[in-house]
C-alpha cells in the first residue's frame, strides 16, 4: 500500500494516519454541520475540495511532502468525502427520527416510515 495510498517514506503510514485522523474529524465536524442546518447533501463536495487542500497542505507544511501531488490529493479527497457523508447520514438519521417521530423511525445511516 505504500507508495499507493500514503508517500513511500520512513514515517509515511504514521503521517498518514495521524493527518487523516484530525481530517475526519473536521470532515465528520463539517458533514454534521451540513446536516444541522438542514442543508443539501451536494454541499459536502465543495466543503471537502477545500478541508483536502488544506490537509494536502499540512502534508507539505510539517513533513514536506510534494504540496501539488494529484494522486495523493484524490486519495484524501475520497476519505474526507466518505467520513463527511458518514456524519451528515448519521446527523440527518437522527433528525428525521427526532424531528418527524410520528412518520420516521432511525434505520442505520437512514430512516424508514413507522
Amino acid at each position: 500500500m505504500a507508495g499507493l495510498i500514503w508517500v513511500d517514506s520512513d514515517y509515511g503510514l504514521p503521517i498518514f494516519l495521524l493527518l487523516t485522523f484530525l481530517g475526519g474529524a473536521a470532515a465528520f465536524a463539517s458533514g454534521r454541520a451540513i446536516a444541522l442546518s438542514w442543508s443539501a447533501e451536494w454541499l459536502l463536495i465543495p466543503a471537502m475540495i477545500v478541508l483536502s487542500a488544506a490537509v494536502r497542505f499540512l502534508h507539505f507544511a510539517l513533513f514536506q511532502e510534494n504540496l501539488f501531488s494529484l494522486h495523493y490529493y484524490v486519495v484524501t479527497l475520497i476519505v474526507m468525502i466518505a467520513v463527511a457523508g458518514y456524519g451528515y447520514r448519521s446527523t440527518r438519521a437522527r433528525q428525521m427520527a427526532t424531528q418527524y417521530s410520528w412518520a420516521f423511525a432511525r434505520s442505520g445511516l437512514g430512516w424508514r416510515a413507522r
